[in-house]
């Protein structure tokens, strides 16, 4: 097989078209459609389907993409690694991570990282779905409470938990009366939540009258006293130890986990090493405080 053409297909494949591919590699456009029209003849198949101006892989041009792209990148980062020394993390890191870790703390990570490691050209996606990191180019994704997924390795790196916290200045109803709520996304009706405290397990009945899409515009709304809110202990643990907000009790349910993941059958390079490192020299426990003290510093 030609390893070039396979190189400049998977290339297409990846940005999606054989004119995109040559902007971002600088190549001309006749040379990527030859070497994919060549090695389509070499393979006996056709890769891509082609109509107007775009191109679609087949069954098979997809299966090939998914089992090659890992691969060659494997040599690429392997001939790169031999010639650096080996050890040194350079190239491009691209990182998918969830809406509200990207908000209070990846901006600060990823300049701390990319100051220690001038070499590598990192770029953060923020993302709350489950992207494939194959298909869209990642190397490291960063995921809260993730699915089992036999494709993918990784580790958790912090543990977190919901609370239930209101402003100071707003009473608690009584039992089977409901409370105003902010919540995230948007609320139908009247709900139960499971709250636990140091007397025991009750339940909040709550009225949803504000929905908001990110958790840091809960917890300001919340700050007002326009009603209840349920969130991570990290993110409101210095409004509780100034008095802004009071402490309603835990929320009845499994702790939230943040985990870094990679695909298992890629080694893992340097730049990823270096990176989750980073992770764990931030918050070597894991421990929602340290998460907190982070967002504070």
């Amino acid at each position: 097989m030609d390893w070039l053409a396979l190189a400049d297909f998977n290339l297409v494949a990846r940005h999606g078209g054989v004119g995109r591919a040559a902007r971002a590699a600088g190549r001309p456009k006749a040379t990527l459609s030859r070497r994919v029209a060549e090695l389509e003849a070499s393979l006996g198949l056709r890769l891509f389907e082609r109509g107007g101006r775009t191109l679609r892989l087949t069954q098979e041009g997809r299966t090939l993409h998914e089992r090659t792209s890992a691969l060659l990148t494997e040599l690429d980062e392997t001939a790169a690694g031999i010639a650096s020394g080996g050890s040194t993390p350079r190239g491009l890191l691209r990182v998918s991570a969830p809406l509200l870790f990207s908000q209070i703390a990846m901006g600060r990570l990823a300049a701390e990282f990319a100051l220690k490691y001038p070499d590598v050209r990192l770029e953060v996606t923020t993302e709350d779905r489950a992207v494939d990191m194959v298909e869209e180019g990642y190397d490291l994704v960063i995921r809260v409470n993730p699915h089992p997924d036999e494709t993918l390795v990784g580790r958790a790196f912090m543990r977190d938990r919901l609370v239930v916290v209101a402003s100071p200045h707003l009473v608690r109803p009584a039992d089977g009366l409901a409370v105003p709520a902010v919540v995230r996304g948007t609320g139908s009706g009247t709900e139960a939540w499971r709250v636990a405290s140091a007397t025991g397990r009750s339940t909040l009945m709550v009225d949803p009258v504000l929905g908001l899409s990110s958790m840091i515009m809960v917890r300001d709304a919340v700050r007002t006293g326009v009603g209840v809110a349920r969130l991570p202990v990290s993110l409101v643990s210095h409004d509780l130890a100034a008095g802004r907000l009071a402490h309603w009790g835990d929320v009845d349910g499994p702790e939230i986990h943040l985990w870094t993941l990679y695909p298992s059958r890629r080694l893992l390079s340097a730049r990823v090493s270096a990176f989750l490192e980073h992770l764990k020299a931030a918050f070597p426990t894991g421990e929602p405080h340290e998460l907190a003290a982070f967002i504070g510093a």
